[in-house]
Parts: structure tokens; C-alpha cells; sequence
């Protein structure tokens, strides 16, 4: 009975396939499950022909299927491939490849050869936990100190963000406040009675008239011997300025000459007890056919 349990342990050893050997270094474990890929970073503990020991940062299942992806020492080999998780217990998983081309299966070959010449006793169960759970401290203090820079950088923000409303609201507070100073320092004005414009006799502003513009003949009209005069309601400011033109009657063919001929009229204004004022007159623009 004593020989029976002195060789269990001896039966666990030798339960695989090929040995594996001490291997350190990150690899990226992306878990494929149906709720969508998951991402999660590992290192590595031992490397064999077969399969990989690994350390996660985060949690895994026997018979999940993963991707891996990391570096080959020493070889300059890049390996993505896939896996099964076998085993896991606390942080620690052993992984067993799946579907390996022929190229990555010569360089693990290669590199396990070349190791079981350099370091002839592979890696033993006791090796693995203990170096696995050094390993998961490893990414469990890294993990932390990542966690706690984030939780840092959040605080610094919120500081930041909290410094700059106090700040923006007392600048918007004193600004309002000397506007407000800057109103009530400003005198009242009065609004403006505005007084409408007042009718002066077509005679009297043709007396005031100081620019005249004579109006182009439209050809269209002069071929059709289309002649007669065009009345316009005129609107004339203070200084004289010819403000509005509105066509009264004539020919529509003489209209619009009319029309922009007067506006550019100007007149001495128009003078009541001393003050200029705006008034409204009538002219008329005579077109005389040849």
C-alpha cells in the first residue's frame, strides 16, 4: 500500500508527452467564447513540444478554446496559435496546441532539442507552481500598479475639471458683474420721435435738384416707338439723398429706366425752422422718341 502512494506522484510526473522546459516571457491569450473574443494578458511559464504553461491575469476554464500569440526566444519566431485549456488552478493553466502548421511544430522542436541539450532535467511539477506562482504575483502586482496610475490619472482629471468650473464660474461672475457696472454708468437716451416724411411740391424740389442723371432709353422701346412720361413717388432723406423711388404710372417698357435714373438724383435738403427733413415729392422722367 505504502509503494502505491510513494509512485503516485512519480505517475503524475511522467504523464506527458514530452517534457517542457522553463520559459519566461509575455504572451496575449485571447479566449473564444459566443459571447465574443476576450483578450487577457498572460506569461509564460514552461514551453514543450505539445503544450505551454501559462500565468493570466484574469480567469479561464478547462476546455476553452484560445489563441496564442508571442515570441520564441532565441529563434526569432513569432508563433500565433490555437490551444485548449486543460488544466487551471489559481492563475496557472496548461495549454495544449492545436492544429500546429508544420513550420511551428519544427521550430518548437527545435527549441525544446536545443534546450533539453542545455538543461537536461525538465522542468518538474514543484518547478512549475513554484516559479508559476511567482509568475502570478508578478502580473497580479502589475495588474495593481496599472489599476492604481489609472485611479490616479481619473482623480487628477476630476481635480482638474472641478478647478476649472470653480474658475470659469467665478470669471462669468465677474465679468456680468462689471458689465452690469458698465450699464448703469451709461446715460439714458432717449428714443428719437421719427417724423414722417413731409409732401413738398414737385416744383419746389426740382428747384433743389443739384445732380441729375438722365435715363437710358431702352432699345427694345425706342424700335417700338413706345414714348410718354413716367411718374415716380420719391422718397428723399435729410441730406438730400434720394432714399426710395416707386413707379406711379407711364409706359411698363420705360419703367425700370426710370426707375434707375432717379435714384441717383441728388438735392440740396430740404430746410424747416433750420432743420433738414426727410419729405416725399412726385417727379416725372419724359421719354421723347426720335
Amino acid at each position: 500500500m505504502s509503494a502505491a502512494v510513494t509512485q503516485s506522484p512519480q505517475t503524475t510526473v511522467n504523464s506527458r508527452r514530452c517534457p517542457r522546459f522553463p520559459l519566461s516571457i509575455p504572451a496575449d491569450v485571447t479566449i473564444l467564447r459566443s459571447g465574443g473574443p476576450l483578450s487577457i494578458p498572460g506569461r509564460t511559464v514552461t514551453l514543450g513540444e505539445w503544450g505551454l504553461g501559462v500565468v493570466l491575469a484574469g480567469e479561464v476554464h478547462p476546455g476553452d478554446t484560445v489563441d496564442l500569440d508571442f515570441n520564441l526566444p532565441d529563434f526569432g519566431g513569432r508563433l500565433q496559435l490555437q490551444a485548449v485549456v486543460k488544466y487551471q488552478a489559481l492563475l496557472k493553466c496548461g495549454l495544449e496546441f492545436q492544429s500546429l502548421t508544420p513550420q511551428q511544430q519544427k521550430l518548437i522542436e527545435h527549441w525544446t532539442r536545443t534546450k533539453s541539450v542545455t538543461n537536461p532535467n525538465p522542468a518538474s511539477p514543484v518547478g512549475e507552481s513554484q516559479s508559476a506562482l511567482a509568475t502570478a504575483r508578478t502580473v497580479t502586482a502589475k495588474a495593481g500598479q496599472r489599476q492604481r496610475r489609472r485611479a490616479g490619472v481619473r482623480r487628477a482629471v476630476n481635480v482638474i475639471l472641478t478647478v476649472l468650473l470653480v474658475f470659469g464660474g467665478l470669471y462669468w461672475w465677474h465679468w456680468h458683474r462689471t458689465w452690469d457696472e458698465l450699464e448703469s454708468r451709461i446715460p439714458a437716451v432717449k428714443p428719437l420721435l421719427q417724423q414722417a416724411p413731409t409732401y413738398v411740391p414737385a416744383a419746389a424740389m426740382q428747384g433743389l435738384l443739384i445732380h441729375r442723371v438722365e435715363p437710358i432709353y431702352p432699345e427694345g422701346a425706342r424700335k417700338a416707338k413706345i414714348k410718354g412720361a413716367v411718374a415716380l413717388n420719391v422718397a428723399i432723406g435729410t441730406d438730400g439723398n434720394v432714399i426710395d423711388v416707386r413707379p406711379i404710372s407711364g409706359p411698363d417698357e420705360l419703367t425700370s429706366a426710370a426707375v434707375d435714373a432717379v435714384k441717383w438724383w441728388r438735392f440740396k435738403p430740404y430746410v424747416i425752422n433750420g432743420e433738414p427733413i426727410a419729405v416725399k415729392t412726385t417727379l416725372a422722367v419724359d421719354f421723347r422718341g426720335n
